[in-house]
């Protein structure tokens, strides 16, 4: 995932997404590798009924993560009047997440409305859905999708997520030194 900003925008693309005012985590500008935990919830355990379970950006391939956290920040601090088994999170509306940079949604994506029928949702084989379910981009319920106006390779990486909508926890990794090495998104499959 292309990160010009290092403002790490983590939501619904089809339902909460926006050009701007998206809630961000803050992560050094750069490019990361993203990766799905995929989990197999079929009774057998014979891969029958595969679920998305995590999503990770890795910040640092190296860094052994120490310490796991709700809602990231730069300086791994979190809310203190959270009760204990709550969390602050992200709603997903259409079974659907995304990682994505936001300077690259203010530069490298159309008018807003536009987006459903010009991007998301018509007969091309390029509309993000088709994208959502060719196993040939990443797999099937997986993409990288370079955003329609980019010039840099700027892009979005979009997976299910788990069990459908609902609202999900977004989960910092810290290395010993303190700093956020992975951001995660927890589907609560496992």
């Amino acid at each position: 995932l292309k990160m010009p900003s290092g403002r790490l925008v983590v939501c619904d693309p089809f339902a909460a997404m926006r050009r701007t005012g998206n809630a961000y985590v803050d992560v050094p500008p750069g490019e990361y590798p993203v990766r799905v935990t995929l989990a197999d919830v079929s009774g057998k355990g014979d891969g029958s009924h595969i679920r998305e379970a995590y999503a990770t950006i890795l910040l640092s391939e190296s860094a052994e993560v120490v310490r796991r956290a709700l809602t990231p920040s730069p300086t791994g601090t979190l809310p203190k009047d959270l009760p204990p088994g709550e969390y602050i999170g992200f709603p997903v509306d259409a079974g659907t997440a995304c990682f994505v940079d936001q300077l690259s949604l203010e530069g490298c994506m159309p008018d807003e409305r536009n987006w459903h029928e010009g991007l998301f949702e018509n007969d091309s084989d390029s509309s993000w859905f088709s994208q959502m379910d060719n196993a040939t981009n990443v797999r099937e319920g997986i993409a990288n999708i370079q955003l329609p106006l980019s010039s840099s390779g700027e892009n979005l990486v979009r997976f299910h997520s788990g069990w459908g909508d609902g609202l999900y926890p977004v989960v910092g990794g810290f290395d010993s030194e303190g700093r956020l090495a992975r951001v995660h998104v927890d589907f609560m499959v496992l």
